[in-house]
């Protein structure tokens, strides 16, 4: 018998060892898509890195991408894209780039705001390709235009819009000079479509309207618009008042789209109608607002949807685009839409028809007490999957962390209007559990051929209260604090001391800082994740100036024009308050965050985790706490799933049948961002930007790719 070249099985064995098997070097897999792939499935087929080989994931390159805010203000939650061997993502300063996808070595950069007349703004998620025939092209969605730019040279397309942008403020329908609108997620392209939606003010300030958009890919004219508050003679229209789609803004896709490329349908998740928390002005069920909307891609008419909350008043948008999957029910292949939600649910439908997989009951729930508020009497929840976070915050559910901890809660707790689920916005205070961020958030889940849907979520209880905006008789209220109190005590709190875990800055003593016209140009502008206030009159500004800077009055009461004008809401809230103990610890026991695999062929969960750790905590021997999260998963052909996203600043690699943790790295900074995984040159790459920032974590600007050393 011949005897075997030992050189060549040396080389298959050495291969093997680091590469996998031989038809996993030679194959290359693209991220060609926001989140994967069209059907939003946060899935790779690469499948070098294993359980088994997992554990000697080592950095391959790391990018400085610049534009660190040193204050801590800034993140990336970009999810790049990777085509023909380039990555395409963007820097915390919203810097557009190119790398090798290979080494990290940049190819190319383009900063919109080097453009007279063009600027920066808000936070960005990801991009879009797409290639003419001849060339490839990315699709920036920055402040409030798109861009086109070349993916080889990095400069932008001339003949797409008005020299290579388009301006997402035109064609809405109603005029919205001065309005909050910013591009931060990708739309979807469907032929030479690219479908879009848009980040809009929630508050009770005036809004723009939230209407789906398909424009030419080749010269950014608009083909068809969706309107997701309907007019007259529309679907929905009576699900408002008559006159509504003149002045309610919202009910706008933020998150992203899903697009079933072979039927031509796509799947449009939308958020909450503005105002968030009150809608004495809005009353009805308020379609197309909290709604999956199938939609025909090619001409944007309504095929099904589903409204996953009645007349909204506790911010509960859809937080993620849904995931296109195949399951088997019955013996029979099915093809099926499912989509997370910030109350920690998951509900699946039938792709083609929206016929809910399993059952949805509508509950009765608790009615509002606030003035002009009529709350919807049910809402539905589905009766299978069982929720991914806890529904309802009870005395037994305190905190435990500590003896000190329970105490400070329970008495906390006992002042509060006792928590169900859909208890209406109060001046008690309500609690909001799951929270303001899920239950599911951004992030997402992802989905893997064999119809499993994996998703992290957070099980952090908030605290609403509402306030009216000018009490009755109180002529020591000036207008400018009721301007303040309609637009910014949301973010900044009425004390003005804001939000350090929202990184949200303090505004007391503002004139240390600033000068009174510094504060005038700041409300026209805005700044990075500011929006602009240029619908306020100057008379508004004046008056919101010297309430800011502790100055006199000197605009006329009926010279502001504040409250009829602003939002003709006679409530804003107090803003965004996580329910904490004095340590910074959540008031409910642990877990605060967890991932989760759910088998949806039959609805029934196969592993639930806890994602991150409170280092303080496991310091002391309180480990399998979870962390607030933010950022999705991404499974993996090669039986893994990576996730970042918690506060404990790591990456983590799960085993996907059994959620075994497996693997962990420390970022220069938390990676609240969906990685990216991708094959090239024979070696598997998982990138991650590491731009921290939220939930009180310094900010970073870095990219890290892992790999397999050589």
């Amino acid at each position: 018998m011949p005897q075997p070249d030992l050189s060549l099985v040396r080389l298959f064995i050495l291969l093997t060892c680091h590469l996998g098997t031989p038809g996993n070097i030679l194959a290359d897999t693209d991220w060609k898509y926001y989140l994967g792939s069209a059907s939003s499935s946060q899935y790779s087929e690469a499948s070098q890195v294993t359980p088994g080989n997992v554990s000697r994931l080592a950095p391959a390159w790391t990018y400085q991408a610049g534009g660190k805010d040193p204050q801590n203000r800034s993140q990336i939650q970009c999810n790049p894209l990777m085509v023909d061997g380039k990555i395409f993502a963007t820097s915390p300063d919203l810097v557009l780039f190119a790398l090798n996808a290979q080494t990290g070595e940049e190819v190319w950069r383009w900063d919109p705001a080097s453009i007279a007349g063009l600027q920066k703004s808000g936070v960005n998620r990801g991009l879009v390709y797409w290639n003419d025939g001849q060339r490839g092209r990315i699709i920036y969605g920055n402040d409030k235009f798109l861009h086109a730019v070349d993916a080889e040279t990095g400069t932008r397309i001339g003949s797409f819009g008005n020299q290579g942008s388009v301006n997402l403020m035109d064609g809405l329908g109603r005029n919205i000079d001065g309005l909050q609108l910013q591009a931060n997620t990708p739309g979807i392209v469907y032929k030479d479509l690219l479908i879009v939606g848009m980040r809009l003010g929630e508050g009770p300030a005036p809004a723009a309207p939230g209407h789906i958009r398909a424009y030419n890919l080749r010269s950014g004219k608009l083909v068809w618009r969706f309107n997701t508050i309907p007019q007259p003679g529309e679907y929905g229209h009576e699900t408002w008042p008559p006159n509504a789609h003149q002045y309610i803004g919202g009910a706008n896709v933020w998150t992203g789209f899903a697009l079933d490329e072979i039927r031509g349908i796509v799947y449009c998740p939308t958020g909450s109608a503005a105002f968030d928390f009150w809608g004495g002005n809005r009353l009805g069920d308020n379609l197309f607002a909290n709604c999956l909307i199938a939609l025909d891609a090619e001409s944007g008419s309504r095929l099904w949807h589903f409204q996953f909350v009645h007349h909204d008043l506790w911010d509960r948008d859809l937080p993620a685009p849904p995931n296109l999957l195949t399951i088997h029910r019955n013996g029979k292949a099915m093809d099926v839409v499912a989509q997370v939600t910030k109350s920690g649910h998951v509900f699946v439908f039938d792709r083609v028809t929206g016929e809910p997989v399993f059952p949805i009951e509508e509950i009765a729930v608790p009615q509002s007490s606030l003035q002009g508020e009529a709350t919807s009497p049910t809402q539905p929840v589905p009766l299978k999957p069982a929720p991914i976070s806890r529904q309802l915050f009870s005395w037994d559910e305190i905190t435990d962390v500590s003896p000190g901890a329970h105490r400070e809660i329970l008495e906390r707790f006992s002042n509060i209007r006792p928590h169900v689920p859909f208890a209406p916005p109060s001046m008690e205070g309500t609690i909001i559990f799951p929270g303001f961020d899920g239950g599911a958030e951004w992030g997402g889940a992802a989905t893997d051929p064999d119809g499993i849907l994996y998703v992290n979520a957070n099980e952090m209880p908030w605290i609403l209260t509402m306030v009216e905006t000018k009490p009755d008789g109180d002529a020591r209220v000036t207008d400018g604090q009721v301007i303040y109190s309609q637009i910014c005590a949301v973010c900044h709190g009425m004390d003005r001391q804001g939000n350090a875990a929202q990184n949200v800055p303090s505004l007391l003593n503002l004139g240390n800082k600033w000068k009174p016209a510094d504060t005038m140009n700041l409300l026209a502008s805005g700044r990075g994740v500011m929006p602009s206030f240029a619908f306020l009159s100057q008379a508004q500004k004046q008056a919101l100036t010297e309430f800011l800077h502790d100055l006199p009055s000197t605009v006329p009461q009926s010279g502001a024009e504040a409250a009829d004008v602003i939002g003709n809401s006679p409530y804003s809230s107090t803003g965004y308050h996580r329910f904490l103990d004095s340590q910074g610890h959540p008031a409910i026991k642990p877990p605060w965050g967890t991932l989760n695999a759910i088998d949806l062929n039959t609805g029934d969960y196969i592993w639930k985790v806890p994602l991150g750790e409170w280092e303080d905590l496991a310091k002391a021997g309180i480990r399998g706490t979870g962390t607030e999260n933010y950022g999705g998963p991404v499974v993996t052909a090669g039986g893994l799933v990576f996730i970042a996203a918690s506060r404990d600043e790591h990456i983590r690699a799960f085993e996907k049948s059994t959620g075994r943790e497996l693997w962990k790295y420390r970022l220069p900074a938390a990676g609240y961002a969906t990685p990216t995984v991708y094959s090239i040159g024979g070696k598997q790459f998982i990138v991650i930007a590491c731009g921290g920032g939220k939930i009180g974590t310094p900010s970073g600007d870095s990219y890290i790719a892992f790999a397999l050393p050589e």
